[in-house]
């Protein structure tokens, strides 16, 4: 019989695994459909906004729907979760992030698993990763305060879809996926020459989104906002 946290660790896994093949996947298939960039990140953006919100609606009653090692940090800090369970989670996402990468490479014919050309090393693209994460974690923090946690469906992918157009990086926002990426040489890959320093970015930002959301998040706004 399996264990409660066993499916949790299943959906965190599995759910990583679907975006991951998701965001390559359309971003390969962007590229084939248009040699006009705006276009191919369109498909991408589009295909991402639609699978994040039906994996957050459905694993969020089953693991939390956290699919991002950054949100599962700031859940840790937060002693939502434990700190066993978050490296469970942080593990489960990479790996099933790598796999979705593969599988959306075999999909569309190039070995399934390969490494990167796409160097993405810029001080711009870094603020972008910055501003990108720090507002999914904004917007998480503050959702889940108000016990609307259900809406996160619709307001995550909204602002990852906001965000992969104004932002310079196109948002990615999420270490697992950044990982996951750097194993497709196409439109959607990163070279391993800039992971880390995307990563590094991303944590920032969560870190930064967090501060955020207490400024808002006092006892008697907590309170209030819950009575509303």
């Amino acid at each position: 019989m399996k264990s409660q946290t066993t499916v949790k660790v299943l959906g965190e896994f599995l759910g990583t695994a679907v975006l991951v093949a998701t965001v390559v996947g359309s971003g390969i298939m962007g590229t084939a459909l248009s040699q006009d960039l705006g276009v191919a990140l369109f498909i991408n953006a589009v295909s991402t906004i639609l699978v994040l919100g039906v994996l957050i609606f459905v694993f969020l009653p089953i693991s939390g729907a956290q699919f991002n090692p950054a949100v599962t940090m700031i859940m840790a800090l937060k002693k939502e979760i434990t700190p066993a369970l978050a490296m469970t989670y942080a593990a489960a996402q990479i790996v099933g992030g790598i796999l979705g990468a593969a599988v959306a490479n075999t999909m569309f014919g190039a070995p399934a698993l390969q490494i990167s050309h796409n160097a993405r090393d810029s001080y711009g693209l870094l603020l972008g990763e910055v501003i990108a994460t720090a507002g999914l974690i904004f917007i998480i923090l503050l959702t889940v305060a108000r016990g609307e946690a259900a809406k996160l469906s619709i307001l995550v992918p909204a602002w990852i879809g906001a965000a992969y157009f104004f932002t310079s990086s196109t948002s990615f926002a999420n270490p697992a996926v950044t990982i996951a990426r750097m194993f497709t040489d196409s439109f959607s890959g990163i070279a391993p020459s800039s992971v880390l320093f995307f990563v590094i970015a991303q944590l920032l930002g969560a870190l930064l989104g967090w501060a955020g959301a207490t400024l808002f998040l006092t006892p008697s706004t907590q309170k209030e906002t819950q009575n509303v």
